[in-house]
């Protein structure tokens, strides 16, 4: 059984926070599907046994709570896959809609649009990247995502051009930076200043990918003042943290997970998810986890009408995430 996570979420509230999905490329490695360079996870769908997985994955996430769904697109685009990229994209996003909607027809599908290089590399960033984030951008609303995420950049000039090329298309765009592996690429401070950028530009959510999950607070804490909806999805960290990765993946560590992932909630966070080394037992444990703070919200909220005040360190306050996510 799943072991709940401790503490509590002192300014939870009955309103929605939206669970994100997990990793695709964490789940094909353990999966047996090879993801090699240059389009690493993309690379499972050009084989109908990739596909297969690919929706599999989906699906287990939608099992798991997650609403929002992010389609294999992160390295779907003429860059990296050639002629045949605006194919690849279309593939992908059906496969996450198709997956989805055997589990519950409300849920969302986002478009990824990722940096044009290496995620981890700044110093790579293009100085001309809009036209080739504006191509992505279309054909990932052409193709009917439901919200488009610029995701893992550590080029905050970048991540803002990609922004506005997902804002121009009317879909709902939200964009997420990453610090990197080693949260040395952006300080908590650079994400502060991005955050309140992006929100300018158009962004409905800014958040934080692809950090240490026990090195991300400080990032989620900044966003806080950006004026809109934020959140994180962090990765594992190192294999020794024991919150994921292969070996990693059982309710043990999704609960330490889920743990971290309460903080972020307490400092108002209201989009939380996975990235690489988590998986379906991680999207689970924050689904426990939101839905108990929000039935405990509940019961603060009718001890409050009854007189008794709020109760077990429960307050009125999370914010509402961006608009249309189910729970």
């Amino acid at each position: 059984m799943l072991k709940e996570p401790s503490g509590p979420v002192t300014q939870a509230a009955v309103a929605d926070v939206v669970v994100l999905d997990g990793p695709l490329g964490t789940e094909l490695a353990a999966r047996g599907i090879e993801t090699p360079a240059p389009l690493w996870s993309a690379a499972a769908l050009l084989d109908a046994r990739g596909c297969d997985a690919v929706r599999a994955i989906h699906r287990d996430h939608a099992r798991a709570g997650a609403t929002v769904h992010t389609a294999n697109t992160f390295r779907t685009r003429r860059r990296q896959a050639g002629a045949g990229w605006a194919e690849l994209a279309a593939r992908a996003v059906s496969l996450a809609r198709e997956a989805v909607r055997d589990v519950d027809s409300r849920h969302r599908v986002a478009g990824s649009i990722a940096p044009l290089e290496d995620c981890y590399r700044p110093d790579l960033s293009p100085a001309s990247a809009r036209q080739e984030h504006r191509e992505l951008a279309q054909a990932l609303a052409s193709a009917g995502v439901d919200v488009l995420l610029c995701e893992t950049f550590p080029h905050v000039g970048e991540a803002l051009v990609a922004l506005e090329e997902a804002v121009a298309t009317g879909v709902e765009a939200w964009v997420s930076f990453t610090a990197g592996p080693e949260a040395d690429l952006l300080s908590p401070e650079d994400i502060g200043v991005a955050a309140r950028e992006a929100a300018a530009r158009g962004a409905r959510a800014v958040l934080v990918n692809c950090t240490p999950a026990t090195r991300t607070l400080a990032y989620v804490e900044r966003l806080a003042a950006c004026g809109v909806p934020f959140g994180a999805y962090a990765n594992a960290g190192a294999a020794s943290e024991g919150l994921g990765w292969p070996g990693g993946q059982g309710s043990s560590a999704a609960a330490r997970y889920a743990d971290l992932a309460r903080r972020w909630l307490e400092a108002g966070a209201t989009i939380v998810g996975g990235c690489c080394g988590t998986g379906p037992a991680h999207i689970a444990a924050l689904r426990a986890l939101v839905d108990g703070e929000h039935i405990a919200a509940l019961r603060a909220l009718v001890d409050g009408e009854h007189g008794a005040g709020p109760a077990r360190g429960h307050g009125a306050g999370l914010a509402r995430g961006p608009s249309g996510s189910p729970r």
